[in-house]
Formats: C-alpha cells, sequence, structure tokens
C-alpha cells in the first residue's frame, strides 16, 4: 500500500517546503507501520539481491539487534527469514564503550542482554558476531580481546569512535595467520576503518591498510567522494604476510548522506518523499522513510544504485549501518 501511496505522490507536482510540510506515511486505516518488519524486509531484499548477482556476497548489518527477535528480547521467537538473509551480525560497544564514553566498560545489565541477542543470532542464525568495542588504553584492549574470545565473537578495540586509526596496540593481532581468507567464518580478527579523515590520500590510507594482516577490513567505499580504483582495492585485499583478506564496504541504509553520489541539493527545500529530518545540525545525515520505494532503488537494483557500485567494484560483502533507524520512528 505504501508504495502505491509513494507512487501516486510522485506523480503530483512538486512545490517548495521545508522538512515540516513533509507528509506523515504512516497509514489512515488506523494500522501502524510495523517498522522493525519493514527494516528486516529491507535487509532481506538486498541480501537476495546481492546474492543473485555473487552468490558469495557478505551481508552484515550493524547495531540492530532488535531485530533478531519478535519481540526484540532474547526471550522472543528468532526471525528466521532475516537470520537467514545474513552472513554476520555485527553490534558496537559490546564490552566497552557501549554509550558515548570511550574506555569505559558497558553496564553489566546492557552487555548481557546485547550478548543474549547476538547468541541467539550466531548460534540460531548460524552468523559470525563482530564486535568493535571503544577502549583507548592497553589494560582494557585487553580485556576487550579476553572477553570477545571468551564469548566466540570476532573482536575488534578502535582508540577513538571516529574509527579513523589503525591501533597501534596490540602489535600481535588476535589469531594471527597467513590463511587466505574465503569467507567469513574463515575470519579470526578485523578492522573497522571506515572514517578516512586522518589520511593525506587516498594512496596513503591502501598503504596503510596493505601493512597489516586483518582478516577483514570494513572501510567506506569512497575517499573524500572518490571510489579506490581496482589497483588500490587489489593492494588492499593482500595481507602484508601475503594471505588474502575479505573487504566489506560500509553501506548506510537507513539514513541518507548529503555528500554522497545521489545527493540532490534541491532536496533541502524540495525534499522526495522519503527524505526526513536531519539526524542534527552538525550531521550530514538526514533520516529517510526506508520502506519506500524510491529510496529503495537508490541503494540497490540498478546500474549506478549504490550497491550495485560495491558490487561491481569486486568488494566480498556490505557492511550495513544505520539499521536500527526503526528506533527513530518507533519513538515518533
Amino acid at each position: 500500500m505504501l508504495k502505491r501511496l509513494a507512487i501516486v505522490l510522485l506523480a503530483l507536482p512538486l512545490f517548495a517546503c521545508d522538512f515540516d510540510d513533509v507528509p506523515d506515511f504512516l497509514p489512515d486505516n488506523g494500522v501502524t507501520t510495523d517498522y522493525r518488519q519493514e527494516m528486516r524486509d529491507l535487509v532481506i531484499e538486498i541480501s537476495r539481491y546481492a546474492k543473485r548477482r555473487d552468490r558469495d556476497f557478505i551481508i552484515v548489518p550493524q547495531d540492530a539487534l532488535p531485530l533478531v527477535t519478535s519481540s526484540g528480547q532474547a526471550s522472543g521467537t528468532p526471525e528466521t527469514a532475516y537470520l537467514n538473509a545474513l552472513d554476520g551480525i555485527a553490534q558496537q560497544g559490546v564490552f566497552f564503550g557501549l554509550n558515548t564514553a570511550v574506555d569505559q566498560p558497558t553496564p553489566e545489565a546492557q552487555s548481557n542482554n546485547l550478548q543474549q541477542l547476538l547468541n541467539i543470532a550466531r548460534d540460531d542464525g548460524d552468523l559470525v558476531a563482530l564486535v568493535t568495542d571503544f577502549a583507548s588504553s592497553e589494560a582494557n584492549i585487553d580485556e576487550s580481546i579476553r572477553l570477545n574470545q571468551e564469548a566466540d565473537y570476532l573482536g575488534f578495540a578502535a582508540p577513538q569512535r571516529l574509527l579513523n586509526t589503525i591501533p597501534s596496540h596490540p602489535t600481535m593481532l588476535p589469531g594471527e595467520n597467513r590463511a587466505d581468507i574465503e569467507d567469513l567464518t574463515f575470519a579470526r580478527n578485523f578492522l573497522q576503518l571506515i572514517n578516512p579523515s586522518s589520511f593525506a590520500n587516498p594512496q596513503a590510507f591502501v598503504d596503510a591498510v596493505a601493512d597489516t594482516d586483518y582478516d577483514v577490513v570494513i572501510l567506506d567505499f569512497f575517499f573524500n567522494g572518490e571510489p579506490y580504483s581496482q589497483e588500490q582495492l587489489q593492494q588492499m585485499r593482500l595481507k602484508r604476510d601475503g594471505g588474502e583478506r575479505l573487504l566489506l564496504a560500509y553501506m548506510s541504509i537507513g539514513q541518507a548522506q548529503s555528500d554522497l553520489f545521489y545527493w540532490e541539493d534541491f532536496w533541502l527545500t524540495n525534499p522526495p518523499i522519503w527524505l526526513d529530518e536531519q539526524v542534527s545540525v552538525t550531521s550530514t545525515n538526514y533520516h529517510v522513510r526506508y520502506w519506500l520505494e524510491p529510496w529503495q532503488e537508490i541503494l540497490f537494483g540498478g546500474e549506478g544504485a549504490y550497491l550495485d557500485r560495491i558490487i561491481n567494484a569486486g568488494y566480498d560483502g556490505a557492511y550495513l549501518d544505520n539499521v536500527d533507524e526503526f528506533e527513530f520512528f518507533e519513538a515518533q
């Protein structure tokens, strides 16, 4: 019904407006949108499309563990169709830095809840669990490594929330190996480096990644708006010890970014039907009505779409972010 409504509205004349004028897309029949299921459906469709193009393509959503079960709690029924569409599942701050403070232990109750949902995804869904903690002191980095190993998670301790640097500690990576990493289940460690702002140019970023032995590297598809060349991707694909690693491209599916290729400046005064308000006055991100077809067409399904660019470039998978956008609409 919502997609038919979107098509009708697209046919109407467009008038200048601000975000306060954008209509509410809740159905008027007394039935509210199930925002969680809409997000599950979007991730499932992204996975199906990607795997039709490349059956080995990896899909990993981040920070949306309530989607794992019907109730969002560990006591709920596992969402089998959703879990079956994934290869891994990621969560930040399970042991350190869940809230804003880096190097602070995550409160025990919150950590336990996250672990219970991660374990359902790992055990019921047979998924690889990736945990990014935020820890800067060597003692807490070591503790993050220990706790993730005990829980059978792939762990990465980032020294700051910007995710713009390669940690100097530990010097020997957990599970460091010379093997070729053929799929996510072979990985013993990973690096999340989605913000290249601390690197002078693309080649400096590429050289820094190539000089590591991480089994998986999560990076942004773009460096200052430009994709990496095939030669640069191949250089990053090789670990320092010579084995091949996996490259996962970061992709925001629940928020639009005004600094990406698809953005049109006139949207600020005449927004498309899927575009909602700015996340914050200092952010380049905007909330989106992710269940509407015009937004999904930007993400995947045609030449030049976001996911299609990632697949065509030869990445091994996509690391989906802002999957928790359903919480914004539920709060409204």
